[in-house]
């Protein structure tokens, strides 16, 4: 969901050079045996939330490890954070050699769980907890019906707008296609370098493109679950990007298949860009920059879009080292609603369990994520439970961007995606 401070970090370093100096030996997913036959070391992989070394999510982690400890002598928790530009890939070179850690929290799940190496949400949590989880994004976790993937951090997407660009061009905020368009124009006739930034680029055209998709009544995937790629819905949005934004010169000197998420964020912040597509972390870089936005819902083709696109990120529980008790009792401490609501506040996330949500939406402090909040229950996830989606989804980065281009075909474009979803989901 986001990127990190892009090093690697290992809680508990104090404790593992106290065990080497005794002679002993740290085990990583192996038996997870240290200093003793009754003390189990549970590995978890996580990703980094931060975006320097101060607010690393090791922070986070280290303070959780240390609580859960005090309070579970016989366990110990030994944490490992990657940037999201590695952590994925780091953790399928560990299953792959057949070191799998214990708890991996990740982008993805589904060809774990397909290749039946992940405990199921009914294996390791209690009741409570499996039963507290957002139901939408609960349900972005099942394969086949069976939950492997647990939600772990949520956002949701909204149309930000820089209020001093809107106030210099006399343009509103858009409800529609069409107010967007004409505000776009109002901006580009006062020099505004993006009057709409439109990132589909590698990095995160996925995002991008789905939020357009579910703005025209489209999506990836059918009412059935079937992908739907070039549905006429999203061939209509897409030829309308094509003619009334690129065509017009209104999405800015960069051409949308070549900008990516990140820079298109911090042409934001720089007060370079009108309006855009944005996650809750943009908040805090445009703030910080002295930018005045405002947030809005999605437009759609004919009034306010009727769905969002809602991201969220997954703890995944490894079978391989047979840990299952205490994998689910360190998980039942991981979801209790302070836990939950102390990560979602340090890094503007929202939470993933019904009763934190509450919570969140009622408290004065996190007024600024309610617009996100809002979104959440009428949001629309990606299409994880399918195990092709990992290639659908590289496919959709890697030519999303032809789609909008000058002279192109939409359809054309969108039904080679399509193509590449039908091989794709017929091996599943």
């Amino acid at each position: 969901m986001r990127g990190g401070a892009g090093t690697v970090r290992r809680h508990r370093t104090g404790t593992i050079a106290a065990a080497s100096a005794l002679g002993l030996t740290a085990v990583l997913g192996g038996c997870g045996i240290t200093g003793g036959s009754d003390e189990v070391t549970l590995e978890l992989v996580a990703a980094d939330y931060g975006d320097t070394e101060a607010d690393s999510s090791q922070g986070y982690w280290d303070d959780l490890a240390t609580s859960y400890e005090a309070e579970h002598p016989g366990v110990r928790v030994d944490v490992t954070v990657y940037s999201w530009n590695d952590v994925d890939r780091k953790v399928r070179e560990m299953v792959d050699a057949g070191e799998a850690p214990d708890l991996a929290q990740i982008g993805a799940y589904s060809d774990y769980a397909d290749k039946g190496l992940l405990y199921g949400a009914d294996e390791v949590l209690s009741i409570p907890v499996q039963a507290g989880f957002v139901s939408q994004l609960a349900a972005a976790g099942q394969v086949h019906g069976v939950q492997y993937g647990l939600p772990f951090a949520a956002s949701t997407r909204v149309l930000f707008y820089n209020k001093t660009l809107f106030e210099r061009a006399g343009a509103t905020p858009p409800k529609t296609w069409e107010e967007l368009a004409d505000a776009a124009e109002a901006l580009e006739a006062e020099g505004v370098k993006y009057p709409y930034a439109l990132p589909l680029g590698p990095e995160e055209a996925q995002a991008e493109t789905m939020q357009w998709m579910l703005s025209g009544g489209g999506g990836y995937t059918d009412d059935a679950g079937a992908y739907s790629v070039d549905s006429p819905q999203n061939v209509t949005a897409f030829t309308w990007l094509r003619d009334e934004l690129v065509g017009k010169g209104l999405t800015g000197p960069v051409a949308p298949g070549r900008l990516n998420r990140a820079d298109a964020f911090a042409a934001f912040a720089d007060g370079e860009v009108g309006m855009l597509n944005g996650h809750p972390s943009l908040m805090k870089a445009a703030a910080g920059k002295g930018v005045k936005f405002g947030m809005v819902p999605t437009p759609g083709i004919d009034g306010v879009s009727r769905n969002t696109l809602g991201v969220t990120d997954w703890m995944t529980a490894f079978r391989k080292n047979g840990h299952q008790k205490e994998i689910g009792d360190f998980l039942d401490f991981v979801y209790d609603d302070e836990n939950v609501l102390d990560f979602s506040r340090r890094y503007d996330l929202l939470p993933v369990t019904s009763s934190a949500s509450q919570e969140m939406s009622a408290a004065a402090e996190d007024e600024d994520l309610r617009p996100f909040l809002d979104e959440l229950l009428l949001s629309e996830l990606y299409p994880v439970g399918k195990t092709s989606w990992a290639s659908v989804s590289a496919d959709v980065k890697k030519h999303i961007g032809q789609a909008v281009a000058p002279g192109a075909d939409p359809s054309q474009v969108l039904g080679r995606i399509q193509a590449t979803a039908m091989r794709a989901g017929s091996a599943e």
